[in-house]
């Protein structure tokens, strides 16, 4: 691996060298007013290490719910996500349009989680006034969304944690409607991404900073 690195990276190999060794050592969180993503697969620990981060940028915590709870299996799932939200947090519910809350969440707290993309793009997509059309189309519905979530969370002058599921990790799904989220999810994934100023992969409840990692063109 380090062999391709030190012919393809425009950084060279010793620079490249001193990256993954200082990755491999403990560091302190810099958690200036800055949007992060954090992704992971199911129970890779991605919303653990979110909360965690949100918890080190401030004293009061904001958190953008994007959860409608319609069966019993939601319900668990929020109930286990409350459990070890305790103290400092502030709850704002916000399954459509959330970019209309971050206003009151910057002004009532110091750092802010959404949590997640993955139920916030499902909500857009198959919801209430889902859109109509090809996938491609449907993407660039989507997108617009994002971008005024982008948008507005930038403005609101805190540091906000994006959670998402890596959801292309696995094999082809069976069906059309898998497949159109699926492809969906990760043209979100790529947008929030390059919007970040960080991006942390989650596996196995280790957090790996991979955007500062992340090959760049000259």
């Amino acid at each position: 691996m380090f062999a391709v690195l030190r012919c393809q990276s425009a950084y060279g190999y010793e620079t490249w060298m001193k990256v993954f060794q200082k990755a491999g050592r403990k560091q302190t969180l810099d958690t200036g007013n800055k949007l992060v993503l954090v992704l992971g697969g199911a129970r890779s620990g991605k919303s653990e290490f979110a909360e965690k981060y949100v918890l080190h940028a401030g004293a009061v915590c904001g958190y953008i719910a994007t959860a409608e709870i319609l069966d019993e299996e939601m319900a668990e799932r929020v109930r286990l996500h409350q459990e070890r939200r305790k103290k400092r947090w502030i709850t704002f519910e916000a399954p459509y349009h959330a970019e209309g809350v971050f206003p009151e969440a910057g002004a009532r707290t110091d750092a802010i989680l959404f949590d997640d993309i993955t139920i916030y793009l499902c909500n857009i997509l198959y919801g209430k006034n889902a859109p109509e059309g090809s996938t491609a189309e449907k993407g660039a519905y989507v997108r617009k969304q994002i971008a005024a979530l982008l948008e507005a969370a930038g403005k609101c002058g805190r540091t906000v944690v994006f959670v998402s599921n890596e959801v292309g990790n696995g094999i082809v799904p069976d069906n059309a409607m898998a497949r159109e989220y699926r492809d969906i999810s990760g043209w979100v994934n790529q947008q929030i991404g390059e919007a970040a100023d960080q991006v942390f992969y989650v596996v196995a409840g280790q957090a790996v900073d991979i955007k500062r990692l992340a090959f760049k063109f000259e």
